[in-house]
């Protein structure tokens, strides 16, 4: 409305500025005299006005129709297109002048702009190819996903324009949220230009999400081969996909395939915690508990981690804690002061009953790093060793507290989780989670510290424990009650 009042206000004060000059000009004296082969001709203002105007029209008529006799020349001489040239020059001048300025106003974001020059540029012009992509992405800038999505399948029909139109529609598929249909339009887009980089991560992306581990597999070596991502990120990442693709085997009763896919994902990246422990489970399923052994070495030496030490216990699950405690000498060999291995001989000691040496294994944790676990193996040493109960609460309120240690954190949105996954439940990252300390003290532990109060929970008041009768050749009191934790060395702590 107000745009409609102003072209209306403009098109009165053009009219009354033209009047005003005419009116200028009548009442302006003198004039112009022409004089030209013994003729003399006098003009007054107005009237040289209106001659410079009519042979200003009069050069341009002269100027067009030099050029169609030009054009009507060259169609005599055999160019058949010459006068269809010469009339759609015109048309074409217009056309490229609305397709430029229709890229400018999608350069800066101003879709609908882009959308009026884009369908203008259309009229004007014979290039579809050019046009009607304009028209596509201008539409999808202006929110008018109909119109963009009817100018891409228009895209389609032309093998130069089918990539480009499926990239489109993928996009909008992603944007609505239709990730089965994204996904085979992006199968489709990297079968026209397999080392497209972006279609690649798409594609992964979603195989990942929809837990197609086998597909996945197959675009993660396409784009190594396309050299977008190298060699060794791809044997992790390969092996990370493996490793998953071994549990859906897993998931569906093929215990066989299962275990052949864990060894191959352990044999990619021996340094994957869930590959090794997963690979030495199907090892030792097989008998080969020297393999499994192995293997679980192996891993430790790159990183100690709670899960080797819950799959190595499950090589020998009939064992004494004696026999445990010696076998688990072997497996910390070479990181004998690294914190994971302090805590485990702990636990592994607290189980055995031999609660100084748990007291000598854990050292100065509680102190150099105080977390929820250590306090409570240390909780649980100072009620093996028959401390006062006040003791033991003491530790436990400490731990209560205490930060949880390292977990399972994503790299990128630094969300915590309990166990291991190849996507980050909270940003979708793929293969984004490294154990680690955590940035907040959200969310389960994933060494299952929590669960260690209840296991060594102080004898009720009103029933305290009786003591045990000396015997005769015994060196001091008796033995205090024994704290059962095979439980949390089986899992890791």
């Amino acid at each position: 409305m107000i745009w409609s009042l102003a072209k209306v206000l403009l098109f009165i004060l053009i009219i009354a500025t033209l009047t005003l000059g005419a009116e200028v000009l009548l009442n302006t004296g003198g004039g112009i005299r022409i004089a030209v082969a013994g003729y003399e001709f006098t003009l007054g203002p107005l009237q040289a006005f209106i001659t410079f105007l009519v042979m200003i029209v009069l050069v341009w008529l002269l100027m067009k129709f030099v050029g169609f006799t030009i054009a009507l020349f060259r169609f005599l001489n055999g160019d058949e297109t010459a006068i269809s040239r010469y009339f759609d020059r015109n048309r074409e001048r217009k056309g490229f002048e609305a397709l430029s300025e229709g890229l400018m106003a999608l350069a800066a974001g101003e879709g609908r702009l882009a959308l009026n020059r884009a369908i203008k540029a259309e009229k004007y012009l014979a290039e579809p190819h050019l046009t009607t992509l304009l028209v596509a992405q201008a539409a999808e800038a202006a929110g008018d996903t109909r119109r963009a999505t009817d100018a891409y399948k228009e895209l389609l029909s032309s093998d130069v324009t089918r990539f480009v139109a499926i990239r489109g529609l993928l996009r909008q598929k992603l944007t609505e949220g239709d990730t089965e249909t994204a996904q085979k339009l992006a199968i489709k887009a990297l079968e026209l230009k397999p080392r497209h980089e972006e279609t690649q991560d798409i594609l992964l992306k979603l195989q990942a999400e929809s837990r197609d581990w086998k597909g996945a597999r197959g675009t993660l070596t396409a784009k190594m081969k396309a050299g977008a991502l190298p060699r060794d990120v791809y044997r992790r990442r390969d092996a990370v996909l493996a490793l998953q693709q071994a549990q859906a085997v897993l998931d569906e009763g093929s215990s066989i395939e299962a275990r052949e896919a864990a060894i191959e994902a352990n044999r990619q990246s021996p340094d994957l915690i869930p590959a090794a422990a997963m690979a030495a489970r199907a090892l030792a399923e097989k008998g080969d508990r020297k393999g499994a052994t192995r293997v679980l070495k192996k891993a430790w030496d790159a990183k100690p981690h709670p899960d080797l030490a819950a799959a190595f216990a499950d090589i020998e699950p009939g064992e004494s804690a004696a026999q445990r405690l010696k076998r688990f000498r072997t497996l910390v060999t070479n990181h004998p002061q690294h914190e994971e291995t302090r805590l485990l001989m702990a636990e592994l000691n607290i189980a055995a009953e031999d609660f100084p040496e748990a007291r000598r294994a854990i050292g100065d944790i509680v102190e150099t790093h105080p977390t929820q676990r250590a306090l409570a193996i240390m909780a649980a040493i100072e009620r093996g060793e028959g401390a006062d109960e006040a003791v033991v609460r003491g530790w436990l309120a400490k731990a209560l507290i205490a930060p949880r240690g390292p977990q399972w954190c994503c790299d990128k949105c630094q969300a915590v989780h309990a166990k291991w996954d190849p996507i980050c439940d909270n940003c979708g990252g793929f293969d984004t989670l490294s154990w680690r300390e955590p940035p907040e003290r959200t969310g389960p532990s994933a060494t299952g510290a929590e669960l260690l109060p209840v296991i060594v929970s102080p004898p009720k008041p009103s029933e305290p424990p009786e003591p045990a009768p000396e015997e005769p050749n015994a060196k001091g009191p008796a033995e205090p009650e024994t704290i059962d934790l095979e439980a949390i060395v089986r899992r890791g702590g």
